[in-house]
């Protein structure tokens, strides 16, 4: 990938943090023909200073800069347009991505010259050209055609050394998705287009001679396509551990081939992101999500007891119709099937989905800033979705993080997960008045005080959780607190972990 100064075009965007990478970029990149040579890849992430970024940028003296524009850096986006337009209005700047690919658009772009809408791999090729030919189109908006997959070129050959020693690799099998869940932009392409597979295995196995270990799918519906998904893991099963691959999974569909593989992977080795949003089958029905129960409780049974695999199962408060104890109970029964994580996320309307037709019925309001997410509906009021996003805040910290495995099941020995956790985090919240920069031994001593003072747990033998808990991944210091009730036995066994999958290891 260059990276000599002063290139014609620059392709850049803000990632969340910097060990993510932007697959997006890499592929427009990977496409960019006869102007490859012309074109760099500037990456940057949300906590940069966004004049810091203009300088940088605009020091290479572009003719064109596109800026990949996603939720959460829309609003660093548009105040890095409006810098550059301000400081070099003959730079054109050419937006693309999700967050600027669907109407409305909620956060103003006003001052770029061009916004690409739809998938960009060759469209943008195709703009620079005519651009830089002196044919500049007279339309602001761009709607670029879908991508022919058996086409394009792939773009893993530009992920340099530096992503491949610190970054996560994102992979990609195929686009769109089957189905039609209301909240999900994915179901707005709802035909699945596959990328040859033998050509992605070559491209893996190059990844992999390079010193990759970490491979983070993003296909929506991984394990649609048996024989293709058996190809992906087969390509795994034959390596040689340590490695961490992550799959977004459907969680009614594993035939018997799928399961075979699955439980052949060792511990923190797979982890499977499965979408259930809901247990209720009426607000399923209602958002067009399909729920086949019977299946879901038999292929989280499997996962849970006969392998090895990491979950990450999601649910998503204030969905249309749910309410609070609906949502209480979905958590109760989902945290009774496994012990993975549950990630806990609030309801988005995204510019581009169905969600609005809901908005009248059940009196839902949202905020116009991103993440776009609900503040309150006729079920639950403003006070009760604020009081959910610190549940949810709090439940990553304590439950999905696997600090604190063994320890967090006292909360709710004597009742119901949620009503505990409930209690919990809104007296943690009291004790805190904030989510965030919590450190480890805080966030232990305050597990510690709530379960010996609030719930009478005898001190001794809840100090002992707690260190097996913190204790567990190598190189951690134990917290003062804890040290007088360790009696000097602080030769517990520590387990090694790499970069990516520590977290998993937790929860062994």
């Amino acid at each position: 990938m260059p990276t000599t100064s002063e290139k014609t075009i620059l392709l850049t965007t803000l990632n969340a943090r910097y060990t993510h990478s932007a697959i997006g970029l890499r592929y427009i990149f990977a496409n960019m023909a006869d102007l490859q040579k012309s074109t760099a890849i500037r990456e940057f992430t949300i906590n940069d200073n966004i004049q810091d970024i203009a300088e940088q940028l605009l020091s290479e003296q572009p003719t064109i800069i596109g800026i990949g524009v996603y939720i959460w850096n829309a609003q660093q986006c548009a105040e890095l347009v409006e810098i550059i337009k301000k400081v070099a209005p003959d730079t054109t700047v050419i937006l693309g991505g999700p967050e600027v690919s669907y109407t409305p658009l909620r956060i103003h772009y006003d001052m770029a010259d061009y916004i690409v809408q739809g998938e960009g791999d060759t469209a943008f090729y195709d703009l620079c050209k005519a651009i830089l030919g002196g044919l500049s189109p007279t339309q602001r908006l761009i709607q670029a055609t879908m991508a022919d997959l058996e086409q394009i070129i792939l773009p893993y050959d530009y992920y340099n050394d530096e992503d491949v020693a610190n970054r996560y690799i994102y992979i990609e099998a195929s686009r769109g998705c089957p189905f039609l869940c209301e909240f999900c932009l994915s179901s707005i392409d709802k035909k699945v287009r596959n990328i040859d597979t033998a050509t992605l295995l070559i491209a893996m196995q190059k990844l992999w001679d390079r010193g990759v270990r970490s491979f983070k799918f993003i296909d929506r519906t991984f394990n649609l396509n048996v024989k293709i998904a058996s190809q992906l893991l087969d390509f795994f099963l034959a390596k040689e551990p340590p490695y961490f691959v992550h799959f977004e999974v459907i969680p009614d569909h594993f035939p018997d081939a799928l399961k075979a593989r699955i439980k052949q992977f060792p511990a923190a080795s797979l982890q499977l992101e499965i979408g259930i949003q809901t247990l209720n089958i009426e607000v399923a029905d209602r958002i067009h999500r399909n729920l086949k129960m019977d299946k879901i409780t038999e292929n989280i049974r499997f996962l849970e007891e006969e392998t090895s695999a990491h979950m990450h199962l999601d649910l998503i408060v204030g969905l249309p119709g749910e309410s609070l104890a609906s949502f209480g109970e979905n958590l109760n029964r989902l945290s009774a099937m496994t012990h993975s994580e549950i990630q806990i996320g609030i309801l988005k309307k995204l510019s581009g989905t169905s969600l609005h037709r809901h908005d009248s019925d059940f009196d839902m309001v949202y905020s116009d800033k991103p993440p776009y997410d609900i503040l309150r509906n006729n079920q639950l009021s403003f006070e009760d979705i604020q009081q959910m996003k610190r549940f949810s805040r709090f439940w990553n910290l304590y439950y999905n993080s696997g600090n604190f495995k063994q320890s967090i099941a006292l909360l709710w020995q004597d009742g119901d997960v949620f009503e505990q956790f409930h209690a919990f985090s809104v007296w943690v919240y009291s004790e805190t008045q904030s989510t965030w920069k919590i450190s480890l031994d805080r966030l232990a001593k305050l597990l510690f005080d709530y379960l010996t003072t609030i719930l009478s747990y005898e001190e001794q033998s809840t100090a002992e959780l707690l260190i097996h808990d913190i204790m567990k991944l190598g190189g951690r210091k134990m917290p003062n607190f804890l040290k007088p009730f360790a009696h000097g036995n602080t030769e517990l066994q520590q387990t090694g972990a790499t970069g990516h999958n520590k977290r998993q290891i937790r929860h062994l």
